[in-house]
This record gives structure tokens, sequence and C-alpha cells, in this order.
């Protein structure tokens, strides 16, 4: 990356004026300087790029297909079995095609890293691939041909529910044992790279045991190892874990195993006061992801007590039916206005609060991706965005109002230039892969509908 020079530059902690930035080969950042004589080519507005903490890439191409209604109890569980149906379609190349055109959106949109949430593991019948990996290195091959930054989370998942039933057979394809789990994640480590990090996923306390858990842990100790978890996410979760252990599925998470700031808890979407104030102190990052629990019907987290009680949060876009992060911000606030009825709830105090909520996912961003991500300083990672100032919703913009502006101003896309790792990967707004990842992607969706 040459020198560049901005005008503005919000590090995810605050603004500066007349900055210029520059990144070594590795792609991290030097000392953000002083530009006292901005050049004409100086940028206007530079931020840093937004973590995507929780995607299944596969579910972009079932976006607006589970929309009918069968029946007046439709739910996530009814949403569920479209999804098996789904992904019992899918090839290691399908997988590829989809995964693709995700990551040009996601770049396009602003989201210049993702956590991978990746359970789809096997061949339809349930057997492993050769090689077994063969459906995550599809995943890692569409991150590193598009540019976007991964932090790829194999998925365990072990069992049909708290009482340990097994795997229905359209899960055949998620399921692994133990050992063979380990044996992916140690294999998957040869892919690690600069923009590459391998991580682990449990997919749920319904579908593995926290026994198993600790084993895993304690097989793949590495510092600063991702792990992500969904929790809470439904109602009937938290009903089956209080049948079963006598207590609510984050209490029982935080009393059985070492939460930290390694962990990303996905939705806890139903927690109590209690489980807030412990998430907090763990200090666990809780991503949430409005847009699909919105379309899922899940409900809202209740983030004004997460925020007094001093927790951390980032967002993920989950099963795709947005691939915007302005939305994501926009819902999690908006949410929580219809809740109150009252207006900027996403923030404590006095301020901006679209910077409030974007400090806030520059906080999360490394220890949930294990990268070092979130914020324009020395030795982070040159994974940047230059907002459009040309475009009608920035006109006049100044320090107060820029980033409220991004987010709450409506849905044109106001990011121009995308850089990963020092490398600019979208350009006028448009990733130089835009067409034939599109044409490829709908070739295959064709396929797999006509099947």
């Amino acid at each position: 990356m040459n020198p560049l020079h901005a005008h503005a530059l919000f590090d995810g902690r605050q603004w500066h004026r007349g900055m210029v930035i520059d990144a070594d080969e590795a792609g991290r950042l030097g000392q953000p300087s002083a530009a006292f004589a901005a050049p004409a080519t100086a940028v206007d507005w530079l931020v840093p790029g937004i973590a995507n903490l929780h995607s299944h890439a596969f579910q972009r191409a079932m976006a607006g297909l589970a929309e009918r209604q069968q029946s007046e109890a439709d739910s996530f569980w009814t949403w569920r079995d479209w999804m098996y149906r789904f992904a019992a379609t899918l090839s290691p190349e399908a997988v590829y095609a989809i995964a693709r055109q995700l990551y040009v959106e996601m770049l396009e949109a602003g989201y210049t890293s993702v956590c991978e949430f990746h359970y789809l593991h096997h061949d339809v019948d349930g057997r492993p691939y050769a090689p077994p990996s063969a459906l995550a290195d599809a995943i890692i091959a569409a991150a590193c041909d598009t540019g976007i930054r991964l932090t790829l989370l194999p998925v365990l998942y072990q069992r049909g529910g708290f009482d340990g039933r097994a795997l229905l057979e359209r899960q055949r394809r998620f399921g692994h044992a133990t050992e063979d789990f380990l044996r992916l994640v140690e294999g998957l480590r040869r892919h690690a790279s600069s923009t590459v990090r391998i991580g682990i996923a449990f997919h749920s306390l319904r579908a593995v045991e926290v026994a198993t858990m600790r084993e895993v842990l304690a097989a793949l100790d590495e510092p600063g190892l991702p792990v992500h978890l969904h929790i809470a996410e439904q109602q009937a979760e938290v009903v089956d874990c209080l049948a079963t252990h006598g207590r609510r599925p984050v209490r029982y998470l935080l009393d059985e195993l070492p939460v930290d700031a390694r962990w990303t808890l996905v939705h806890a979407t139903h927690v109590d006061e209690d489980e807030l104030r412990g998430i907090a102190r763990s200090g666990a990052t809780v991503a949430i992801c409005p847009s699909t629990e919105g379309n899922l019907g899940d409900g809202l987290f209740p983030l004004r007590a997460f925020l007094a009680a001093g927790g951390r949060y980032g967002i993920g876009s989950d099963s795709h039916v947005s691939v915007s992060p302005v939305e994501e911000l926009r819902w999690l606030d908006y949410g929580q206005r219809l809740i109150e009825q009252k207006r900027s709830r996403a923030l404590l105090g006095p301020g901006s609060t679209g910077e409030a909520m974007l400090r806030a996912l520059a906080a999360s961003a490394a220890a949930s991706t294990g990268q070092a991500v979130g914020l324009l300083t020395e030795g982070m990672a040159a994974d940047l965005l230059v907002l459009d100032a040309s475009a009608p919703a920035m006109a006049a913009a100044g320090l107060d109002d820029a980033l409220d502006r991004w987010v709450f101003c409506g849905n044109r896309p106001l990011v121009r230039e995308v850089f990963v790792a020092g490398r600019r990967v979208v350009s006028e707004g448009c990733h130089a892969d835009r067409e034939p990842a599109a044409a490829a992607y709908a070739a295959t969706l064709r396929r797999l509908l006509a099947a």
C-alpha cells in the first residue's frame, strides 16, 4: 500500500485530522503520523474495516427462499428444516461459488474479515470427503481468492439435544467423533497465514457435552485461540437446559468452563441479568446478528443492560439475509428503540450513536477473530475503508456526524475503497471479481434449485 493521506481518520477509538498511514510488506500499519500538507489525492474519511463475527456462508444461497409461511407456528425450527434440505444439495464446488460471491459482497459492504462458523463437513451420505477438509478448503480458497481476511471455525457437532440423542439423518453431514474433529483442526492449520486463522467452534450446548468441550480445549491449547459457540438463541434451548442441568445456558457455560476473552458467544438472546454480568466479567464477546435474529423471529438481545455491565459485543451477518454492516448496526439500535420507545439506545451517555457502535466493534474484533484487526494503530492490520465523500449522504459532513451518516443515512453503499492487509480489494465501490463471481454463483444456484 502506498502512503495514504486522509483529511480525517477514525482509528477505532477517536478521530484524527490530517493523517498519513502506510503498511509494511506483511500488511501491518506503521505509526500513523500527522500530514501537514495533504496532497490532492488525499481521501476525506478513513475508517477501520468491519469484522463480521458470525457467518454460515452456504446460507447466502437460501436468502429469500424460506419466506413462505407454512403455518401459524413458523419459527426458527421450521426454518431449520428447510436449511437441512438445502444443505443436503451442496458440493465443495457449490460451497466455493457461494462463498466467493458472499465474500465479494462483504468486502464491497465494508466487512474486511469474517469468522466462518463452518459445520458443513461431510458428503451427503455422511462419509468424509477425500480429503476430509474438502468443504473447509473450499471456504479458504474463496476467502483467499477474494481477499477477505478469514478466521475459519470448524464446528464440533455431536448430538441432537441436551438429552444426548443421536444426530438426525439430516444432520449427518455435520457430525464428528472427537478424535476425527481434532485431526481435522490440526490438518487445517496448514492453511494458516497472515490473513487466515484457524480457530474452533462448538455448535451449541445442546450439540456438544461440556466434558467434550474441556477435552477439545485441552488438546488444542493455543494462545489467543478463538472459540465460538451458539448459545441461548431460542427459548426452547433455555427450557431444555433448565430441565437437564437446572441452570440457564449461559449460567451453565460460565459455571462449567473457563470462558474468557478468547470466547465469542453467538446470539445470547435469551439471558437474564446475572448471565449478562457474568459474560461481561468473563471478557467474552457477544456476537449479535440483528438481521438474522429478526428474520428467524429469535428475539432482541438486551443491549442496554449489557452495556451497563461493561460487556463487549460485535456483529455478524449469520444467515446473510443481509450483507451490510450498517444494517446490522442500525437494527441493533432500532430494536432497542422499539422496546424502550426512546432514541439512541446503543450508548449510555451523550455522543454519536454510530461512533459508539463502531468503537464497540473495533474493541472486540481482535479477540473474536484471533487477528490484529479493528484498530488503525501501529502494528495492526492495514484493513481499512475509504468512505465515499462524494455521495449526497456525506455532503458537508463533519467529524461529529460522519459515522452517523454512514450508519443511519439510507441504503446506498458509502464504501468507496477497501484495503485488506494493505492490498486494495475494492475500488470505486466495486470488487475486481464482482462479475465473474456473480456469474458463477448464478449458474450454481440454478443447478441447485433445479435438482
